[in-house]
Formats: structure tokens, sequence, C-alpha cells
């Protein structure tokens, strides 16, 4: 069982402490709670964008309210400065120095799986949590959070782009379609834009509704998202189509990329002909259904080749391909390079 380290912070008065799932404690003898300690856990190629979305309401807070309502703490497995995805460096500090304090840790993460999992990241996530730290992931942190054990029986979300790859590495897992999920000591965010949604959210349940959305004004963020709000444009808005039984038929066919589904069965679905499905999709995509359909699956595989462990045959089979060499042939046919190629890119 591990235990908390005696430390100045641990030697303080239990006053002094922040209460980990509540409103900060009052510092012995103040008037004013004490900062709630939030931590960032950045992993190489963290995302930046998701970064600032969530980091900067938490500063913004602490100006408007003119006090220190949150103190905000980089980490890192072993410190120093860790380059985001736009190439920016962020100094940081071991993650074994996080203090007893500490009330939530978001891990935020990038795009490339490789980095998912370093040494000494999952075992650290795991002691705080049983501390009791709320632990939240940003972008593809809930990935980190899966391969953590941190998930099991929760309800969250993660970036739609890396949803796949978690769905493959752990079948038992289902994310939610959500910009971000608060489930009692989890917390978790698809990225983007929607950390300043979740911080709202946040910010709103520490020091009420009006201050969150004083918050939220300093950056013009008006149309605050709900927890359930889409992470992406509607399909009509990405295939740029309004007819129902086509939307309906696109729909199924993101919902069936490894057991695709023939044309008379997805006409049967929409209680259409082949000859008036067929029509449809040469009027309003200008191509036919076995070729976007074809297009779907193979979208979705070179995603996992690019954030999944997944073997080349074992993505032939998660995308309704025969067998590897089918798969690899088409692969090429459509991107120009062999799917191991693909993820070296």
């Amino acid at each position: 069982m591990d235990e908390k380290p005696t430390s100045n912070a641990a030697a303080k008065p239990r006053a002094q402490q922040t209460n980990a799932h509540g409103q900060a404690a009052r510092s012995n003898g103040d008037t004013q709670p004490a900062p709630q300690h939030i931590g960032f856990m950045l992993l190489p190629d963290f995302a930046l964008m998701s970064y600032a979305s969530a980091i900067e309401p938490l500063r913004a807070a602490n100006l408007l309210a003119g006090r220190p309502i949150y103190r905000l703490l980089n980490y890192s497995a072993a410190g120093g400065n860790i380059t985001s995805s736009s190439g920016t460096m962020v100094p940081t500090t071991p993650i074994a120095n996080a203090p007893t304090s500490l009330h939530t840790l978001f891990v935020c993460a990038g795009g490339h799986p490789t980095q998912w999992q370093a040494p000494g990241i999952l075992p650290a996530l795991r002691k705080l949590s049983r501390w009791g730290v709320r632990m939240g992931g940003i972008s593809s942190g809930s990935y980190v959070l899966a391969a953590a054990g941190l998930l099991g029986q929760r309800q969250f979300t993660i970036h739609w782009e890396h949803a796949p790859a978690l769905i493959e590495a752990f079948p038992d897992l289902e994310p939610q379609r959500a910009r971000f999920v608060i489930d009692g000591d989890r917390i978790t965010c698809g990225g983007g834009v929607a950390p300043l949604d979740m911080m709202h959210a946040m910010i709103a349940d520490h020091m009420g509704a009006d201050f969150a959305t004083r918050v939220s004004d300093w950056y013009l963020h008006t149309n605050v998202g709900t927890s359930g709000g889409s992470q992406r444009a509607s399909l009509a808005e990405r295939y740029n189509v309004h007819h129902p039984a086509l939307l309906r038929v696109l729909e199924k066919m993101e919902a069936t990329i490894e057991d695709p589904k023939s044309r008379d069965e997805m006409a049967s679905f929409v209680r259409l002909s082949t000859r008036q499905l067929d029509r449809l999709f040469t009027q309003h995509l200008g191509a036919s259904f076995l070729e976007v359909y074809h297009q779907v699956r193979l979208d979705h595989a070179r995603r996992l080749l690019k954030q999944s462990a997944l073997t080349i045959s074992e993505i032939a089979f998660a995308t309704g391909f025969a067998n590897s060499s089918h798969f690899s042939r088409a692969f090429k046919a459509t991107y120009g390079i062999a799917p191991r190629d693909a993820r070296s890119t």
C-alpha cells in the first residue's frame, strides 16, 4: 500500500490542506480558502491548444478573483522541458514531487501512441489515484488513464480521432461521444477548445455560475458548450448532404466498419431499392455506395495505423477486409503508400 510521503505540505495542519473532492479547505486562521492545486501531466508532443484551453480559464479566474483560487502545476515523468505539438517547450516538475495537497491532475497527451505509456507514468497515476487525487484526461490523455486502469466502470470521453485506438486496445471500455464528461473523481475532455467548456463547468461548481460566466466572457467564450455536446460537425455538415435516408446510411457505414453491410442490406435498412440507393450516392456525393464505404473504412484504418499497436492483419480485419494483402493493396491504391510506411509518416 502506498503512503503519502512526509513533507512540509503533509506536515501542515489538516485545516490548511485542500479537500480533494470539494471546496478548497480554509487556511488555519484565515478567512479565504486555500487555492486548489491543479496539476497538468504533460507527455511529449502534447496538444498545445488543448492545454492552453484548460489552463487559461484557471489563470483568468485568479485574476478576476483578485486572489489565488487555483495553483497551477506542470508535471512530467522526469521533469524538465516538455515539447508540445507545435514545438513550444513547457518546464515541468517530476511527477514524483507532486504535493500531497494536489486536488486534480489532468493528463495532456498528443497523437503518438508511443508516448502514451512512457516509463514510470502509469504507476505514478495509479498511486495518485489511490491518494484520492481527482484524475482527468484531455485529448488522448484519456487513453493514458485507461492504460493505467483508471477508467473501469466510469463514464468518460476522448478525442474522436483517438477513440478507435482506445476501443481496440480496451474493448471493455466505451468512450462517450461528448465534449467532456465528469464522473465523480474522473473528468475527461475531447480536447481542442472543449476544455474551455469543461473548465466553465468546473469553475461554476467551485465558485458559482456567475463567476464562471465572468471567466468565459474574459475569453469571448459566450456560447458555452454542454457536456454532451458533439465533438464533430454533423454528418450533414461533413458530407454536405441533407437527405434523411442518405444520412442514415452514412451513419450506419461509420457504425459497421468491422462488419460492412451489403448494398442490399443498406437499401433494406432505409426501405429503398438498391437502384434508388445508388442514385442517392451518385447525385449527392458524386461517388458510388461502394466507393464511399471503402473510403470510410480506409480512413478508419489510417487512424488505427497511426494510433494503435495493432498489426497490419488486425487492422485489416478491424476494418472489414478479408486479409492483410487485400487491405494493403486497397490502402496503397488510395494513399500511395503501403500501410507499414503510413505508420512512420
